[in-house]
């Protein structure tokens, strides 16, 4: 059963695009259903977090509209090696919790996801994954594309199983 649930952003909670003028980045794209699943999640007593290798304020706003009990920005980067990996950051909130890593739903769609996913009870990725992430043993493909519900699909598989 799982008893807490993991999300990266971009490719996941987004269709991966970022959008981009001069001053920076300005908009991303997140999928409402996505978010209802999170929020039913946690309505069902699972929490909710964001593991993320991008320090946005646009994901921060997301996560608190949410009311996520968990947000880690800038984790899991491969141009920063200096930060927490998503695995480290993963364990921190298991600890928190009294919770193993089996009792974890992550989803997942780059390289920099391949740790967790590949230590989590409950690994999932959206169909348009990299090659690496889709090739992790045990790997739950989900049938709608990152930022297009893929969250709210594997929110309602979950929430189904605990009926």
């Amino acid at each position: 059963m799982v008893r807490l649930f993991l999300t990266d952003v971009d490719g996941c909670l987004t269709d991966g695009g970022m959008y981009y003028t001069a001053e920076g980045e300005v908009m991303k794209r997140f999928c409402v259903y996505d978010g209802m699943g999170m929020v039913c999640l946690q309505q069902a007593g699972v929490p909710c977090g964001i593991l993320t290798s991008e320090n946005s304020p646009i994901v921060k706003a997301r996560a608190e509209k949410l009311k996520l009990q968990y947000l880690y920005l800038g984790v899991g980067s491969k141009v920063n090696p200096n930060c927490l990996t998503k695995l480290q950051a993963a364990q921190e909130i298991c600890d928190q919790l009294g919770i193993a890593l089996k009792d974890v739903c992550f989803v997942g769609d780059d390289i920099n996801d391949v740790e967790l996913l590949s230590k989590v009870g409950y690994a999932c990725c959206p169909p348009n994954a990299r090659p690496e992430v889709l090739a992790v043993k045990g790997i739950h493909v989900l049938k709608t594309p990152g930022g297009q519900g893929a969250i709210r699909e594997i929110a309602d598989e979950i929430l189904k199983e605990r009926e």
